[in-house]
């Protein structure tokens, strides 16, 4: 850009502008006393605009008038009449596609306190295939006092974990504002859930909140890397011990682009960030696509045990996308040949991240959260190994349903990113890759982050994921169900064809028994099971 045209979307320019506002203000009354006394309505008007922006200047409550006063209410006018615009103003995804307007506003709603409450019953287009419903029952039960919690930890996890149902999923300091982190750190702390770090190390913003923290490891090792970018065991000892960190993830891949590693770039990587990861500053980070300290199976799970023996013994695990059912077969088979299995697998679905990806990765890479989660807690029931750990569902969780499908397809509990940055803020701008992010979510410019009001967005994250929770539970207790365990595929239908078809889970997919794999393999599993190699990651 040419330097000598000022930037429209600095913040030292809007700011400016409302000052110039002022002046125009002073200088209309003062033609008013001086030229004629026309000039009092142009006065008026101008006063007016400017006391706006000096309001929206101060306020705390709204992060985009706080970085564009008077022309951001241009956008809650437009959100004021959404219903009248829907058909004309669609909102899209960084993919192109149409984004669930119905699912955001519910976000934001539970989030700012409100009942997200419908009048004229649902517009969803029930009569076409592929539509889903939860099963109510015909005598409903009470709704818990008390929220559910799942304890995650295996017989070798000295130190287990009370997770809840919905908690924040991964995403790195860097990428988000120090804000940001404040904020959805602050708000878990309030609300008693889990914070999930991403893999751009463990920061203050991180630790000084005091929420849980579950540490996720990267390929890039940040946090714990040596100079070389190697493993570092003494960095990682001494950071797992922090008492905020409650478990450690070790990331394979994610949703949005699985078999690549996440980009930062240069522009966001200030000092602090640089220190927080160990790389150089300014330089764009772009982390391995595949982890250095192990190639196979088995050594992967070796190092799965070493992780929690260096976090004295608390809860490990990993997350991934999965894509062959062969490889993650490999994995279960290497935890029977070593006898080491994580506390915890998050699986993430292809169809979420919060990050930039490339189209074809997020069209075309990864399974859904659908049948990645299914695949997993299967492969985990074969193989005999269920009982031992934990599974975790991220991709597109933001309502109590979506919790409660994901619990009755195999998952103990959910991770939420793209309604928790909706939560603190988000607008859904799509220039979190520009480091101008309009509501200082996704940026490291301190200009725009003080936008963001870390008390009033920790208030709305702990409401979101409180409001999101009990609607879980009431759905839950509208099905006959009071306890998360006694959910199950059967209690799932879809409609399979464009007629009445529908169908349970149950009927949908193949659910194995205790044990199957190792004794008996049916005929859909056996020959994956058999091609299965605890040495290698191919298939």
């Amino acid at each position: 850009m040419n330097a000598s045209i000022p930037d429209i979307r600095s913040p030292m320019v809007r700011f400016g502008a409302v000052a110039l506002l002022i002046v125009c203000a002073a200088a209309a009354v003062t033609s008013a006393f001086v030229v004629s006394p026309w000039w009092w309505f142009a006065g008026a008007l101008l006063g007016a605009i400017a006391l706006l922006g000096c309001y929206d200047l101060l306020q705390r409550r709204h992060s985009v008038l706080r970085n564009y006063p008077v022309l951001g209410h241009a956008r809650f006018l437009l959100e004021a009449i959404r219903p009248e615009l829907q058909q004309y103003f669609v909102e899209r995804n960084y993919d192109g596609r149409p984004y669930d307007r119905d699912t955001r506003s519910i976000v934001y709603e539970r989030a700012k306190g409100v009942d997200a409450e419908e009048p004229f019953g649902s517009e969803r287009d029930m009569y076409s295939r592929g539509y889903e419903f939860l099963v109510p029952s015909m005598r409903p039960v009470d709704m818990p006092k008390e929220a559910p919690r799942v304890r995650v930890g295996g017989p070798d996890c000295t130190r287990p974990y009370d997770m809840a149902l919905l908690n924040v999923s991964a995403m790195s300091f860097g990428s988000l504002s120090g804000n940001a982190v404040l904020a959805l750190n602050t708000g878990a702390a309030r609300g008693g859930f889990a914070h999930d770090t991403g893999e751009g190390g463990l920061s203050e913003y991180h630790l000084r909140p005091g929420g849980d923290i579950i540490w996720e490891i990267g390929t890039g090792y940040f946090g714990c890397r040596t100079k070389d970018g190697d493993f570092d065991p003494d960095k990682f000892r001494e950071k797992a011990a922090h008492p905020a960190v409650k478990c450690v993830s070790l990331k394979l891949s994610q949703g949005a682009k699985p078999g690549m590693g996440g980009v930062l770039p240069g522009d966001k990587v200030n000092s602090e960030i640089a220190q927080v990861r160990g790389v150089p500053e300014g330089e764009t980070v772009v982390s391995p696509p595949y982890h250095r300290v192990f190639s196979t199976p088995r050594e992967m799970v070796r190092f799965l045990a070493r992780m929690r023996e260096l976090a004295d013994g608390k809860p490990v695990g990993f997350k991934l996308c999965p894509g062959s059912r062969v490889q993650f077969l490999a994995v279960c088979k290497a935890m029977i040949a070593e006898n080491i299995t994580p506390d915890f697998i998050v699986v993430d679905g292809a169809e979420g991240g919060t990050g930039a990806a490339p189209l074809e990765f997020a069209d075309h890479l990864g399974m859904p959260l659908t049948e990645g989660l299914i695949t997993v807690h299967n492969a985990l029931v074969g193989a005999g190994l269920r009982d031992r750990i934990r599974i975790g569902a991220s991709g597109k969780v933001a309502t109590g349903s979506d919790i409660v499908k994901r619990l009755a397809m195999g998952a103990d509990w959910t991770n939420a990113a793209r309604a928790m940055m909706f939560a603190v803020g988000c607008i859904q701008a799509q220039r979190c890759h520009t480091n101008r992010c309009p509501t200082g979510v996704t940026t490291q410019d301190p200009r725009r982050a003080r936008a963001l009001d870390v008390a009033d967005k920790s208030e709305r994250v702990e409401r979101f994921q409180e409001a999101t929770v009990s609607s879980a539970l009431k759905i839950m207790a509208a099905m006959g169900v009071s306890d998360p365990g006694d959910l199950g595929p059967h209690l799932l239908r879809r409609r399979a064809t464009d007629g009445d078809d529908f169908r349970s889970y149950a009927e949908l997919y193949e659910w194995l028994k205790p044990g199957e794999l190792t004794l008996d393999p049916p005929a859909g599993w056996g020959a994956d099971w058999k091609a299965a190699d605890p040495d290698s990651f191919t298939g």
